[in-house]
C-alpha cells in the first residue's frame, strides 16, 4: 500500500513539473496545447475511492495553476474529469469486467480499451477546460478546433507513454 502511494505521488510530481517545465514551453500552434499531465487520473488504480480520486485531481490541477497562473481553470477541470472517470469505466468495461489487482493499463486491457477510455475523457477535460477558459461562445468553432487538435495530440503523447514506460 505504502508502495502504492509513493509511486502515484512520484508520478503526480514527474508528471506536474513535466507539464510545466517542457510541455508548456513549446509552442507548437496556436491551436495545439498538449495536456499529459491527465495521465495522472487516467492511470490511477480501479480500487482507489471516489473521495480520493477527487482529491488528488484537485491537487494535480492545483500544482498545474499554482505554476501557470490561471486560479482554478485546470482544478476545475481535472475534477471534472475525475468526476466522470467512474462512469467512464462502467461504460468501457470489459464483458467479464476489471481483473483484480490490475491497473488501467493499455498493456493490461488492450490498446482499444485504453484508446476508448482515454479519449471520452481527455476529450471532456479539454472541452471543460477551453471552453471554461473563453467563457464565451463567440469563436466556437475556433474553441472546437483547439479542443480537438490538442486533445488528438495529448492521446498521442498518452499513448506513446504507454508503449514506452508499461512494456509487457
Amino acid at each position: 500500500m505504502i508502495n502504492l502511494v509513493l509511486r502515484n505521488s512520484a508520478r503526480l510530481i514527474f508528471l506536474v513539473l513535466f507539464q510545466v517545465l517542457i510541455l508548456d514551453n513549446i509552442q507548437i500552434s496556436v491551436y495545439i496545447n498538449p495536456f499529459m499531465y491527465v495521465l495522472f487520473i487516467l492511470l490511477i488504480p480501479f480500487e482507489t475511492p471516489g473521495w480520493l480520486l477527487l482529491v488528488s485531481a484537485f491537487l494535480l490541477g492545483f500544482s498545474v495553476d499554482l505554476f501557470e497562473h490561471t486560479p482554478g481553470l485546470h482544478s476545475s477541470a481535472s475534477v471534472f474529469m475525475a468526476f466522470l472517470r467512474p462512469v467512464v469505466l462502467k461504460i468501457t468495461s470489459p464483458r467479464e469486467g476489471y481483473e483484480p489487482n490490475t491497473y488501467p493499463r493499455l498493456s493490461y486491457y488492450g490498446f482499444r480499451w485504453f484508446l476508448n477510455y482515454t479519449v471520452i475523457l481527455v476529450f471532456a477535460h479539454h472541452l471543460f477546460l477551453f471552453y471554461l477558459e473563453v467563457f464565451s461562445i463567440t469563436n466556437f468553432f475556433g474553441t472546437l478546433l483547439r479542443i480537438i487538435l490538442s486533445s488528438v495530440f495529448s492521446i498521442v503523447l498518452i499513448i506513446l507513454s504507454q508503449y514506452l514506460i508499461y512494456k509487457k
